[in-house]
């Protein structure tokens, strides 16, 4: 109701502001309103938004290049936002400075007919082209501010670490559907942990547990960051350098197990040998709290352990976690799966994210070169008088058009150019002040820099063609 309200009633009181800004510009200079007078050059204090906001943005750009990053906290919620909205509106306001400035100074410094032609006239008009330059610059940089989002919110929704582990209580699965889950395509390795039971002999209660890791040397590689000292075939212990270990769990200590076999109860008791394997567990792992490692060996081929949980391990790579949690739920439709340290909605919500993204990318790009193409196709019909002219006095068919090609290419590529550049600083700013792991982010850059490159391209051969061969004298007669 509200977006309703805003496009119902803002809009329109937005072109009556504006329309009688102009009523009252020309009843004050009406030799002004003429389209032969020359408007009055851009003020240079639209150029302040643009630069207070660069300021902010790589201010907080530099501290990452320090120990001491910004952070969120305290006045960078509002600096960072401001100097974000204050780079959009600058960019707004100064590119028509900015294309009077490169006109002036190209057509100064220059020899070449085209170049002074085309810069001359845009130094006359600087923001007829920038009217609508203005929409593709927009468009570039909030493109990059999206980027930035998308960004943060996949830190947020999933670990960092280049593998994905998925935890499946053992209880709620059979023997062939392990199978079936060891085959999913994108899953690298399985294994099974289980946890021991309190020791009640001597009349006291134990209170030191500890989780059993039952794989081969092969299966731990893909589980963990680093292993070394791994046997086949033998019971050894696992320990890791960085993680606090329990006084409980030394060499000689022993742990009971319990499985179950044809129905029937059984136990195992693990010693903890002094054998050991040393290894390097990612950050969000299902294996990194187990103290040792039992080759399948030392089970019974149909025991289950109880209780216990069947890993799984895959790249943490977006589409390749989506792709292993569907092979999941077709091999185990009612297993709940513990995909560790993921946030599975997140997930969703980042791809429908993305497919917005996308679309609205197209869409915006497809319609802001439609809109640059019918304006460079009014201001040509416009200036058809003084093409005429040109044409009489000798000029050639392609001197125009290449005119006309660099009166288009030039504010448009300065114009994208300085979006590209402010957006991805911003970009920098909003994920350094985040405290996400992801600061200096180039990711998207080409993607990015290939598109502004393929409208600049879409509208210079659009404009091309605006120069006609026929002259026609009747153009170039007084009114």
């Amino acid at each position: 109701m509200t977006t309703v309200v805003v496009c119902l009633v803002g809009r329109p009181a937005l072109a009556w502001f504006a329309g009688r800004a102009g009523a009252r510009s020309a009843a004050t200079r009406p030799l002004a309103a003429r389209r032969t007078a020359l408007p009055a050059p851009p003020a240079k204090w639209g150029a302040l938004p643009l630069v207070a906001g660069l300021g902010i943005v790589t201010g907080y750009c530099a501290t990452g290049l320090t120990p001491h990053p910004g952070s969120s906290d305290g006045a960078a919620a509002l600096l960072v936002p401001a100097g974000v909205l204050l780079t959009g509106v600058g960019l707004v306001l100064t590119l028509p400075l900015l294309s009077f400035a490169l006109a002036r100074k190209v057509a100064g410094a220059t020899r070449s007919l085209t170049l002074n032609l085309a810069m001359r006239r845009n130094e006359v008009e600087p923001g007829s082209a920038m009217r609508v330059v203005t929409g593709l610059v927009l468009l570039v940089y909030a493109a990059s501010l999206a980027q930035g989002i998308l960004i943060d919110e996949n830190q947020v929704t999933r670990p960092s670490s280049p593998v994905q582990d998925y935890s499946i209580a053992l209880s709620g699965l059979t023997t062939s559907r392990q199978a079936d889950l060891a085959h999913v395509p994108g899953v690298r390795a399985h294994a099974l942990t289980m946890d021991s039971h309190a020791d009640l002999g001597g009349g006291s209660r134990v209170a030191t547990r500890i989780t059993a890791l039952v794989a081969t040397c092969a299966q731990l590689k893909h589980f963990v960051r680093h292993s070394e000292g791994c046997l086949n075939g033998k019971v050894l212990r696992l320990v890791d350098p960085n993680s606090s270990s329990d006084p409980g769990v030394h060499p000689g200590a022993g742990f009971p197990f319990r499985f179950t076999e044809h129905g029937r109860r059984r136990g195992l008791r693990v010693t903890l040998p002094s054998e050991r394997i040393v290894y390097r567990a990612y950050d969000t792992s299902a294996v990194g709290g187990a103290s040792v490692l039992l080759p399948p060996s030392a089970l019974p081929a149909d025991a289950r352990p109880e209780p216990a949980r069947y890993v799984l391990t895959s790249s943490s790579d977006p589409g390749a976690v989506r792709a292993v949690l569907d092979g999941i739920g077709a091999a185990a439709p009612t297993a709940e799966v513990d995909p560790i340290g993921v946030n599975v909605d997140g997930l969703q919500q980042i791809a429908v994210i993305e497919t917005l993204l996308g679309l609205g990318m197209v869409m915006g790009l497809v319609i802001g070169v439609a809109a640059f193409l019918v304006s460079v196709t009014d201001r040509a019909v416009e200036r058809w008088a003084h093409v005429t002219a040109l044409a009489l006095i000798g000029a050639r068919a392609r001197t125009l058009r290449a005119v006309q090609y660099a009166q288009v290419v030039l504010p448009l590529g300065l114009g994208l150019v300085l979006a590209l550049v402010a957006g991805k600083l911003a970009e920098s700013s909003y994920l350094g002040t985040g405290g996400g792991e992801v600061f200096w982010d180039f990711a998207g850059l080409p993607l990015l820099a290939c598109a502004a490159a393929g409208v600049v391209a879409v509208a210079a051969l659009g404009a091309l063609p605006l120069v006609g061969r026929r002259i026609d004298p009747e153009l170039i007669r007084r009114d």
